[in-house]
């Protein structure tokens, strides 16, 4: 499982952290990380796609965002009956305190 995770964040966190710096031209001498780079990448990927350049970062935000749901689903399946447990402590614990907190029918029914 973590290595599950880390190939799943490592190329996010690459793509994210090339994306951030030469948007912002924050080059730091690498050609790579310059504005002009990035609007080469992009002027690229839109030509092979058939595509205007400027679409092609919207639709990659929501590619990892639904990529990161099916990770995240995956992780919930493997680990079900951990999060079921931790559901009914919690719910278990306020039932018990809303029971305690209400009167019962019998203790009424017995007041004078």
């Amino acid at each position: 499982m973590k290595w599950f995770l880390i190939l799943w964040a490592l190329p996010i966190a690459l793509l994210g952290s090339w994306f951030g710096l030469s948007y912002y031209d924050m080059n730091f001498g690498i050609f790579m990380l310059t504005r002009n780079a990035h609007d080469l990448v992009f002027r690229v990927y839109g030509h092979v796609l058939g595509m205007p350049p400027e679409t092609i970062p919207p639709l990659v935000a929501r590619a990892i965002a639904v990529d990161s749901l099916f990770v995240f689903a995956i992780i919930a399946f493997r680990k079900r009956r951990q999060i079921g447990a931790w559901w009914q402590r919690r719910h278990g614990a306020e039932e018990a305190a809303k029971a305690q907190a209400l009167p019962s029918a019998e203790s009424l029914s017995s007041a004078p």
